[in-house]
């Protein structure tokens, strides 16, 4: 019972490690002079709108810059996650 309570808490301390790198990776992607910037836990730092666009224009621009730059962090997450030894248990 204590072995699964030290691998819950190597566990817990493992993703904390993880969450703390993925923070400090700003991903930036732009589309149609549409920016966003976002750090690897997909928290969203900045956005950037362009100027002379209408409204629906504007919406599908950022729709689509926001979509690809989840798929990067995802992306970023996965790599981070493998370069760490990923999760005992759940990984091959």
């Amino acid at each position: 019972m204590f072995s699964k309570l030290k691998q819950f808490r190597d566990l817990r301390s493992q993703a904390k490690t993880i969450q703390d790198v993925l923070a400090q990776e700003v991903i930036t992607e732009e589309k149609n002079g549409v920016t966003i910037k976002m750090n690897g836990n997909m928290e969203v730092l900045n956005i950037t709108l362009a100027g002379g666009m209408d409204k629906a224009a504007q919406e599908n621009a950022l729709k689509n810059c926001f979509n690809e730059a989840v798929k990067k962090a995802q992306r970023l997450m996965a790599k981070k996650l493998q370069d760490m030894g990923g999760i005992p248990g759940l990984t091959q």
